[in-house]
Protein backbone atom coordinates (compact mmCIF):
# COMPACT_ATOMS: atom_id res chain seq x y z
CA UNK A 1 0.00 0.00 0.00
CA UNK A 2 1.32 3.42 -0.95
CA UNK A 3 2.09 6.12 1.62
CA UNK A 4 -0.76 8.16 0.20
CA UNK A 5 -3.23 5.33 0.67
CA UNK A 6 -1.90 4.60 4.15
CA UNK A 7 -2.34 8.24 5.10
CA UNK A 8 -5.90 8.25 3.75
CA UNK A 9 -6.68 5.07 5.66
CA UNK A 10 -5.24 6.50 8.86
CA UNK A 11 -7.30 9.66 8.42
CA UNK A 12 -10.47 7.61 7.90
CA UNK A 13 -9.78 5.51 10.98
CA UNK A 14 -9.11 8.67 13.02
CA UNK A 15 -12.39 10.19 11.84
CA UNK A 16 -14.29 7.05 12.87
CA UNK A 17 -12.62 7.07 16.29
CA UNK A 18 -13.49 10.72 16.79
CA UNK A 19 -17.09 10.18 15.77
CA UNK A 20 -17.41 7.12 18.00
CA UNK A 21 -15.98 9.13 20.91
CA UNK A 22 -18.53 11.85 20.21
CA UNK A 23 -21.29 9.20 20.19
CA UNK A 24 -20.35 8.14 23.72
CA UNK A 25 -20.61 11.70 24.98
CA UNK A 26 -23.80 13.66 25.49
CA UNK A 27 -25.48 14.63 22.21
CA UNK A 28 -26.18 18.38 22.44
CA UNK A 29 -29.41 18.52 20.47
CA UNK A 30 -30.79 22.04 20.19
CA UNK A 31 -34.40 22.70 19.21
CA UNK A 32 -36.36 25.79 18.25
CA UNK A 33 -39.34 26.81 16.15
CA UNK A 34 -39.04 29.40 13.41
CA UNK A 35 -41.57 32.12 12.69
CA UNK A 36 -42.90 30.04 9.79
CA UNK A 37 -43.80 27.25 12.20
CA UNK A 38 -40.97 24.99 11.04
CA UNK A 39 -39.32 23.02 13.84
CA UNK A 40 -35.53 22.73 13.81
CA UNK A 41 -33.42 20.11 15.60
CA UNK A 42 -29.69 20.85 15.40
CA UNK A 43 -26.51 19.07 16.47
CA UNK A 44 -23.15 20.80 15.85
CA UNK A 45 -20.66 18.21 14.60
CA UNK A 46 -17.32 19.95 13.95
CA UNK A 47 -15.27 16.77 13.42
CA UNK A 48 -15.70 16.71 9.63
CA UNK A 49 -16.48 19.59 7.22
CA UNK A 50 -19.82 18.05 6.24
CA UNK A 51 -23.42 19.18 6.59
CA UNK A 52 -26.41 16.82 6.53
CA UNK A 53 -29.99 18.11 6.54
CA UNK A 54 -33.25 16.15 6.54
CA UNK A 55 -36.61 17.84 6.06
CA UNK A 56 -39.66 15.76 6.94
CA UNK A 57 -43.32 16.41 6.14
CA UNK A 58 -46.47 14.47 7.01
CA UNK A 59 -46.87 13.58 3.35
CA UNK A 60 -46.06 9.88 3.15
CA UNK A 61 -47.88 7.05 1.43
CA UNK A 62 -50.61 7.02 4.08
CA UNK A 63 -51.78 10.32 2.55
CA UNK A 64 -52.29 8.79 -0.91
CA UNK A 65 -55.86 8.67 -2.22
CA UNK A 66 -56.64 4.91 -2.46
CA UNK A 67 -57.16 5.06 -6.21
CA UNK A 68 -53.85 6.92 -6.68
CA UNK A 69 -51.52 4.81 -4.57
CA UNK A 70 -47.97 5.91 -5.34
CA UNK A 71 -48.81 9.63 -5.52
CA UNK A 72 -46.62 10.64 -2.56
CA UNK A 73 -43.63 8.64 -3.78
CA UNK A 74 -44.06 9.94 -7.31
CA UNK A 75 -44.23 13.52 -6.03
CA UNK A 76 -41.00 13.16 -4.06
CA UNK A 77 -39.25 11.38 -6.91
CA UNK A 78 -40.24 13.94 -9.52
CA UNK A 79 -38.94 16.86 -7.48
CA UNK A 80 -35.42 16.11 -8.73
CA UNK A 81 -36.37 15.98 -12.40
CA UNK A 82 -36.04 19.68 -13.09
CA UNK A 83 -36.62 23.19 -11.76
CA UNK A 84 -38.61 26.01 -13.33
CA UNK A 85 -37.25 29.46 -14.08
CA UNK A 86 -37.87 31.80 -11.14
CA UNK A 87 -36.40 34.81 -9.37
CA UNK A 88 -34.10 35.59 -12.31
CA UNK A 89 -32.71 32.03 -12.40
CA UNK A 90 -32.99 29.96 -15.60
CA UNK A 91 -34.83 26.68 -15.75
CA UNK A 92 -32.82 23.47 -15.33
CA UNK A 93 -33.86 20.19 -16.90
CA UNK A 94 -33.11 16.80 -15.36
CA UNK A 95 -29.58 16.52 -16.80
CA UNK A 96 -28.65 20.10 -15.99
CA UNK A 97 -29.85 19.67 -12.41
CA UNK A 98 -27.78 16.50 -12.01
CA UNK A 99 -24.72 18.27 -13.38
CA UNK A 100 -25.24 21.22 -11.03
CA UNK A 101 -25.20 18.90 -8.02
CA UNK A 102 -22.21 16.99 -9.37
CA UNK A 103 -20.27 20.23 -9.82
CA UNK A 104 -20.86 21.01 -6.14
CA UNK A 105 -19.96 17.46 -5.04
CA UNK A 106 -23.25 17.61 -3.12
CA UNK A 107 -26.60 15.85 -3.26
CA UNK A 108 -30.28 16.52 -2.68
CA UNK A 109 -32.78 13.66 -2.71
CA UNK A 110 -36.47 13.17 -2.07
CA UNK A 111 -38.36 10.07 -1.02
CA UNK A 112 -41.62 9.04 0.61
CA UNK A 113 -42.11 6.31 3.19
CA UNK A 114 -45.44 5.19 4.61
CA UNK A 115 -45.66 8.15 7.07
CA UNK A 116 -43.49 10.96 5.77
CA UNK A 117 -41.99 12.65 2.76
CA UNK A 118 -38.31 13.41 3.30
CA UNK A 119 -35.75 15.58 1.56
CA UNK A 120 -32.06 15.13 2.31
CA UNK A 121 -29.23 17.56 1.60
CA UNK A 122 -25.56 16.60 1.95
CA UNK A 123 -22.81 19.09 1.22
CA UNK A 124 -19.38 20.25 2.32
CA UNK A 125 -19.35 23.26 4.62
CA UNK A 126 -16.70 25.00 2.54
CA UNK A 127 -17.85 28.66 2.33
CA UNK A 128 -17.58 28.55 -1.47
CA UNK A 129 -19.81 25.48 -1.74
CA UNK A 130 -22.32 25.62 1.10
CA UNK A 131 -24.24 28.75 -0.04
CA UNK A 132 -24.57 27.39 -3.56
CA UNK A 133 -25.78 23.99 -2.35
CA UNK A 134 -28.41 25.54 -0.06
CA UNK A 135 -29.59 27.88 -2.82
CA UNK A 136 -29.91 25.02 -5.31
CA UNK A 137 -31.82 22.86 -2.81
CA UNK A 138 -34.16 25.80 -2.10
CA UNK A 139 -34.84 26.15 -5.83
CA UNK A 140 -35.59 22.44 -6.10
CA UNK A 141 -37.97 22.58 -3.13
CA UNK A 142 -39.69 25.77 -4.18
CA UNK A 143 -39.84 25.60 -7.98
CA UNK A 144 -40.06 22.02 -9.28
CA UNK A 145 -40.97 21.93 -12.97
CA UNK A 146 -42.88 18.61 -12.97
CA UNK A 147 -42.00 17.71 -16.61
CA UNK A 148 -44.79 15.53 -18.02
CA UNK A 149 -42.61 13.61 -20.49
CA UNK A 150 -40.24 12.64 -17.69
CA UNK A 151 -43.17 11.44 -15.57
CA UNK A 152 -44.46 9.35 -18.49
CA UNK A 153 -41.04 7.69 -18.64
CA UNK A 154 -40.74 7.22 -14.89
CA UNK A 155 -44.25 5.83 -14.62
CA UNK A 156 -43.58 3.25 -17.31
CA UNK A 157 -40.33 2.17 -15.66
CA UNK A 158 -41.97 2.00 -12.24
CA UNK A 159 -44.89 -0.04 -13.60
CA UNK A 160 -42.49 -2.44 -15.30
CA UNK A 161 -40.57 -2.85 -12.05
CA UNK A 162 -43.81 -3.67 -10.20
CA UNK A 163 -44.76 -6.29 -12.79
CA UNK A 164 -41.27 -7.80 -12.63
CA UNK A 165 -41.34 -7.92 -8.83
CA UNK A 166 -44.46 -10.07 -8.95
CA UNK A 167 -42.37 -12.84 -10.53
CA UNK A 168 -40.55 -13.20 -7.18
CA UNK A 169 -42.13 -15.25 -4.40
CA UNK A 170 -40.88 -12.92 -1.68
CA UNK A 171 -42.80 -9.99 -3.18
CA UNK A 172 -45.96 -12.06 -3.58
CA UNK A 173 -45.75 -13.19 0.05
CA UNK A 174 -45.08 -9.69 1.40
CA UNK A 175 -48.00 -8.19 -0.53
CA UNK A 176 -50.43 -10.86 0.62
CA UNK A 177 -49.22 -10.43 4.19
CA UNK A 178 -49.63 -6.64 4.23
CA UNK A 179 -53.12 -6.85 2.77
CA UNK A 180 -54.20 -9.42 5.36
CA UNK A 181 -52.64 -7.59 8.32
CA UNK A 182 -53.67 -4.02 7.44
CA UNK A 183 -56.92 -4.59 5.59
CA UNK A 184 -58.14 -1.32 4.07
CA UNK A 185 -55.74 0.85 6.09
CA UNK A 186 -53.33 2.92 3.92
CA UNK A 187 -50.39 0.88 5.24
CA UNK A 188 -51.76 -2.08 3.31
CA UNK A 189 -52.59 -0.37 0.01
CA UNK A 190 -50.19 -1.36 -2.77
CA UNK A 191 -48.98 0.78 -5.65
CA UNK A 192 -50.04 -0.84 -8.91
CA UNK A 193 -49.54 0.08 -12.59
CA UNK A 194 -53.26 0.93 -12.62
CA UNK A 195 -53.00 3.38 -9.72
CA UNK A 196 -49.98 5.04 -11.30
CA UNK A 197 -51.95 5.58 -14.50
CA UNK A 198 -54.31 7.74 -12.47
CA UNK A 199 -51.47 9.98 -11.24
CA UNK A 200 -50.68 13.06 -13.31
CA UNK A 201 -48.33 15.98 -12.73
CA UNK A 202 -51.30 18.18 -11.78
CA UNK A 203 -52.05 15.72 -8.97
CA UNK A 204 -48.44 16.00 -7.81
CA UNK A 205 -48.61 19.80 -7.78
CA UNK A 206 -51.81 19.75 -5.72
CA UNK A 207 -50.51 17.12 -3.29
CA UNK A 208 -47.24 18.99 -2.86
CA UNK A 209 -48.93 22.35 -2.30
CA UNK A 210 -51.25 20.88 0.35
CA UNK A 211 -48.69 18.90 2.37
CA UNK A 212 -45.27 20.49 1.84
CA UNK A 213 -45.52 23.70 3.86
CA UNK A 214 -43.00 25.29 6.24
CA UNK A 215 -45.43 25.09 9.15
CA UNK A 216 -45.50 21.29 8.78
CA UNK A 217 -41.72 20.92 8.39
CA UNK A 218 -39.50 19.12 10.88
CA UNK A 219 -35.91 19.88 9.96
CA UNK A 220 -32.92 17.98 11.35
CA UNK A 221 -29.46 19.49 10.89
CA UNK A 222 -26.11 17.86 11.74
CA UNK A 223 -22.80 19.37 10.72
CA UNK A 224 -19.88 21.70 11.16
CA UNK A 225 -21.87 24.93 11.35
CA UNK A 226 -23.13 27.21 14.11
CA UNK A 227 -26.69 27.49 15.40
CA UNK A 228 -27.04 30.85 13.65
CA UNK A 229 -25.97 29.31 10.35
CA UNK A 230 -28.36 26.41 10.86
CA UNK A 231 -31.27 28.78 11.48
CA UNK A 232 -30.44 30.86 8.42
CA UNK A 233 -30.05 27.93 6.05
CA UNK A 234 -33.36 26.38 7.18
CA UNK A 235 -35.07 29.71 6.54
CA UNK A 236 -33.46 29.84 3.09
CA UNK A 237 -34.44 26.28 2.24
CA UNK A 238 -38.09 26.78 3.15
CA UNK A 239 -38.52 30.38 1.98
CA UNK A 240 -39.75 29.49 -1.55
CA UNK A 241 -42.58 27.35 -0.15
CA UNK A 242 -46.05 28.76 0.54
CA UNK A 243 -46.12 30.58 3.87
CA UNK A 244 -49.20 30.27 6.09
CA UNK A 245 -50.48 32.73 8.64
CA UNK A 246 -52.32 29.81 10.25
CA UNK A 247 -51.10 26.26 9.68
CA UNK A 248 -53.91 24.17 8.11
CA UNK A 249 -54.67 20.88 9.84
CA UNK A 250 -54.26 17.72 7.79
CA UNK A 251 -57.10 15.18 7.75
CA UNK A 252 -56.90 12.45 10.37
CA UNK A 253 -55.93 8.96 9.21
CA UNK A 254 -57.80 6.05 10.86
CA UNK A 255 -55.94 3.56 13.02
CA UNK A 256 -55.08 0.02 11.98
CA UNK A 257 -57.91 -2.31 13.01
CA UNK A 258 -56.95 -5.31 15.17
CA UNK A 259 -57.47 -8.74 13.68
CA UNK A 260 -60.55 -10.64 14.82
CA UNK A 261 -59.51 -14.14 13.75
CA UNK A 262 -56.65 -16.22 12.44
CA UNK A 263 -56.17 -16.41 8.67
CA UNK A 264 -54.04 -18.68 6.51
CA UNK A 265 -53.18 -17.70 2.94
CA UNK A 266 -51.55 -20.30 0.71
CA UNK A 267 -50.29 -19.28 -2.71
CA UNK A 268 -48.78 -21.96 -4.99
CA UNK A 269 -45.64 -20.62 -6.67
CA UNK A 270 -42.97 -22.32 -8.76
CA UNK A 271 -39.94 -21.47 -6.63
CA UNK A 272 -37.03 -23.34 -5.10
CA UNK A 273 -37.92 -22.21 -1.58
CA UNK A 274 -41.15 -21.80 0.31
CA UNK A 275 -41.63 -18.34 1.84
CA UNK A 276 -43.45 -18.11 5.16
CA UNK A 277 -44.71 -14.98 6.95
CA UNK A 278 -46.50 -14.98 10.30
CA UNK A 279 -47.79 -11.86 12.03
CA UNK A 280 -50.41 -9.27 12.89
CA UNK A 281 -50.65 -5.54 13.69
CA UNK A 282 -48.07 -4.56 16.30
CA UNK A 283 -47.77 -1.24 18.07
CA UNK A 284 -47.42 2.51 17.40
CA UNK A 285 -44.10 4.26 17.88
CA UNK A 286 -45.40 6.21 20.87
CA UNK A 287 -46.26 3.04 22.81
CA UNK A 288 -44.97 3.48 26.40
CA UNK A 289 -43.60 -0.08 26.30
CA UNK A 290 -41.38 0.70 23.29
CA UNK A 291 -38.13 -0.33 24.99
CA UNK A 292 -39.58 -3.54 26.41
CA UNK A 293 -40.85 -4.51 22.96
CA UNK A 294 -37.53 -3.58 21.36
CA UNK A 295 -35.49 -5.70 23.77
CA UNK A 296 -38.03 -8.52 23.67
CA UNK A 297 -37.97 -8.72 19.89
CA UNK A 298 -34.16 -8.74 19.93
CA UNK A 299 -34.40 -11.89 22.05
CA UNK A 300 -37.21 -13.48 20.07
CA UNK A 301 -35.94 -13.04 16.53
CA UNK A 302 -34.31 -9.67 15.93
CA UNK A 303 -30.89 -10.45 17.39
CA UNK A 304 -29.51 -12.58 14.59
CA UNK A 305 -27.70 -15.75 15.61
CA UNK A 306 -28.37 -15.12 19.31
CA UNK A 307 -32.15 -15.01 18.93
CA UNK A 308 -34.45 -17.79 20.09
CA UNK A 309 -36.03 -18.29 16.65
CA UNK A 310 -32.62 -18.74 15.03
CA UNK A 311 -31.57 -21.20 17.72
CA UNK A 312 -34.70 -23.33 17.50
CA UNK A 313 -35.45 -23.18 13.76
CA UNK A 314 -31.98 -23.01 12.23
CA UNK A 315 -29.40 -24.25 14.71
CA UNK A 316 -31.34 -27.05 16.42
CA UNK A 317 -33.25 -28.35 13.40
CA UNK A 318 -31.68 -26.92 10.24
CA UNK A 319 -35.08 -25.88 8.88
CA UNK A 320 -34.08 -22.50 7.47
CA UNK A 321 -30.93 -20.58 6.65
CA UNK A 322 -32.37 -17.47 8.26
CA UNK A 323 -35.44 -16.68 10.33
CA UNK A 324 -36.20 -13.42 12.07
CA UNK A 325 -38.93 -11.39 13.71
CA UNK A 326 -39.54 -7.66 13.49
CA UNK A 327 -41.84 -4.88 14.62
CA UNK A 328 -42.37 -1.85 12.35
CA UNK A 329 -43.98 0.82 14.55
CA UNK A 330 -45.03 4.09 12.94
CA UNK A 331 -47.69 6.75 13.34
CA UNK A 332 -50.03 3.76 13.32
CA UNK A 333 -49.58 0.18 14.45
CA UNK A 334 -46.98 -1.33 12.13
CA UNK A 335 -46.89 -5.06 11.53
CA UNK A 336 -45.21 -7.64 13.69
CA UNK A 337 -43.81 -10.38 11.48
CA UNK A 338 -41.85 -13.61 11.57
CA UNK A 339 -40.22 -14.34 8.23
CA UNK A 340 -38.37 -17.40 6.92
CA UNK A 341 -37.56 -19.32 3.77
CA UNK A 342 -37.28 -23.09 3.79
CA UNK A 343 -37.29 -26.20 1.62
CA UNK A 344 -40.82 -27.03 0.48
CA UNK A 345 -40.75 -30.41 2.22
CA UNK A 346 -39.81 -28.72 5.51
CA UNK A 347 -42.30 -25.86 5.35
CA UNK A 348 -44.87 -27.40 7.67
CA UNK A 349 -42.34 -28.21 10.37
CA UNK A 350 -40.58 -24.85 10.08
CA UNK A 351 -43.91 -23.06 10.39
CA UNK A 352 -44.99 -25.10 13.40
CA UNK A 353 -41.69 -24.65 15.25
CA UNK A 354 -41.84 -20.88 14.63
CA UNK A 355 -45.39 -20.74 15.98
CA UNK A 356 -44.40 -22.76 19.02
CA UNK A 357 -41.50 -20.42 19.76
CA UNK A 358 -43.76 -17.38 19.45
CA UNK A 359 -46.48 -18.91 21.62
CA UNK A 360 -43.94 -19.83 24.29
CA UNK A 361 -42.33 -16.39 24.25
CA UNK A 362 -45.63 -14.54 24.52
CA UNK A 363 -46.76 -16.80 27.36
CA UNK A 364 -43.54 -16.91 29.38
CA UNK A 365 -41.24 -14.13 28.18
CA UNK A 366 -37.43 -14.39 28.09
CA UNK A 367 -35.05 -16.06 30.49
CA UNK A 368 -32.71 -14.05 32.68
CA UNK A 369 -29.78 -15.20 30.55
CA UNK A 370 -31.46 -14.12 27.31
CA UNK A 371 -32.38 -10.72 28.74
CA UNK A 372 -28.86 -9.98 29.98
CA UNK A 373 -27.31 -11.05 26.66
CA UNK A 374 -29.69 -8.83 24.70
CA UNK A 375 -29.10 -5.83 26.93
CA UNK A 376 -25.33 -6.27 26.68
CA UNK A 377 -25.50 -6.55 22.90
CA UNK A 378 -27.77 -3.53 22.42
CA UNK A 379 -25.93 -1.23 24.81
CA UNK A 380 -22.51 -2.39 23.62
CA UNK A 381 -23.32 -1.65 19.99
CA UNK A 382 -24.93 1.71 20.71
CA UNK A 383 -21.89 3.81 19.58
CA UNK A 384 -22.17 2.19 16.14
CA UNK A 385 -25.60 3.80 15.78
CA UNK A 386 -23.97 7.25 15.91
CA UNK A 387 -20.55 6.82 14.31
CA UNK A 388 -21.20 8.91 11.20
CA UNK A 389 -22.93 12.16 10.33
CA UNK A 390 -25.67 10.31 8.46
CA UNK A 391 -26.36 7.89 11.31
CA UNK A 392 -26.48 10.77 13.78
CA UNK A 393 -28.81 12.66 11.44
CA UNK A 394 -31.13 9.63 11.22
CA UNK A 395 -31.32 9.50 15.01
CA UNK A 396 -31.98 13.22 15.32
CA UNK A 397 -34.67 12.98 12.64
CA UNK A 398 -36.22 10.11 14.59
CA UNK A 399 -36.39 12.34 17.67
CA UNK A 400 -37.86 15.20 15.63
CA UNK A 401 -40.46 13.10 13.83
CA UNK A 402 -41.64 11.19 16.88
CA UNK A 403 -41.55 14.10 19.33
CA UNK A 404 -39.01 12.37 21.60
CA UNK A 405 -37.14 14.18 24.39
CA UNK A 406 -33.96 16.02 23.38
CA UNK A 407 -31.96 13.83 25.77
CA UNK A 408 -33.42 10.61 24.29
CA UNK A 409 -30.04 9.40 23.00
CA UNK A 410 -28.25 10.18 26.24
CA UNK A 411 -30.58 7.88 28.18
CA UNK A 412 -31.09 5.21 25.51
CA UNK A 413 -28.70 2.66 27.04
CA UNK A 414 -30.13 3.32 30.53
CA UNK A 415 -33.63 2.63 29.25
CA UNK A 416 -32.46 -0.60 27.59
CA UNK A 417 -30.68 -1.75 30.76
CA UNK A 418 -33.72 -1.02 32.92
CA UNK A 419 -36.08 -3.33 31.02
CA UNK A 420 -37.25 -6.31 33.07
CA UNK A 421 -38.49 -9.78 32.13
CA UNK A 422 -41.90 -8.91 33.54
CA UNK A 423 -42.17 -5.77 31.39
CA UNK A 424 -41.33 -7.73 28.26
CA UNK A 425 -43.83 -10.46 29.03
CA UNK A 426 -46.61 -7.99 29.83
CA UNK A 427 -45.91 -5.93 26.69
CA UNK A 428 -45.89 -8.96 24.37
CA UNK A 429 -49.07 -10.35 25.90
CA UNK A 430 -50.79 -7.00 25.43
CA UNK A 431 -49.61 -6.38 21.86
CA UNK A 432 -49.65 -9.87 20.32
CA UNK A 433 -52.46 -12.42 20.12
CA UNK A 434 -51.01 -15.51 18.42
CA UNK A 435 -54.49 -17.03 18.16
CA UNK A 436 -55.42 -14.25 15.71
CA UNK A 437 -52.30 -14.15 13.56
CA UNK A 438 -52.01 -14.13 9.78
CA UNK A 439 -49.98 -16.88 8.11
CA UNK A 440 -48.85 -16.62 4.50
CA UNK A 441 -47.22 -19.56 2.71
CA UNK A 442 -45.92 -19.05 -0.85
CA UNK A 443 -44.12 -21.80 -2.71
CA UNK A 444 -44.44 -25.18 -4.46
CA UNK A 445 -47.39 -27.21 -3.18
CA UNK A 446 -48.31 -24.40 -0.76
CA UNK A 447 -51.85 -25.77 -0.60
CA UNK A 448 -50.59 -29.05 0.82
CA UNK A 449 -48.31 -27.65 3.53
CA UNK A 450 -49.49 -29.14 6.81
CA UNK A 451 -49.55 -26.23 9.24
CA UNK A 452 -50.48 -28.52 12.11
CA UNK A 453 -47.46 -30.79 11.74
CA UNK A 454 -45.71 -31.36 15.05
CA UNK A 455 -41.91 -30.93 15.17
CA UNK A 456 -40.04 -34.07 14.19
CA UNK A 457 -37.26 -33.29 16.64
CA UNK A 458 -37.71 -32.88 20.39
CA UNK A 459 -37.56 -29.33 21.65
CA UNK A 460 -34.18 -28.75 23.34
CA UNK A 461 -33.96 -27.78 26.98
CA UNK A 462 -33.38 -24.09 27.65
Amino acid sequence: MSRKNLAALALAVLACVLLATQALAAIPIQHWTQASGAGVWFVPSPTLPILDVQIDFDAGDRRDPPQQSGLASATAQMLGKGVAAADGQPALDESELEEAWADLAASFDGSASRDRMSFSLRTLTDPKILPQAVALAARELGHPSWPEKVWDREREQWSAAIRESLTRPGTVAARAFRKAVYGSHPYGVETEPETLERVGVSDMRDFYAMHVRPCHARVSVVGAISREQADQLVQQLLAPLAQDAACPELPAVPEVAPLTRAEEIRIPFASAQTHVLIGQPGYKRDDPAFFALLVGNHILGGGGFTSRLTQRVREDRGLSYSVYSAFSPGRHAGAFSISLETRPDQAGEALQVSRDVLDEFVAEGPTDTELQAAQDNLTGSFPLRLDSNRKLLANVANIAWNGLPLDYLEHWTDRISAVTREEITQAFQRVLQPQREVTVVVGPDADSVDTDTAPQSPAPAD
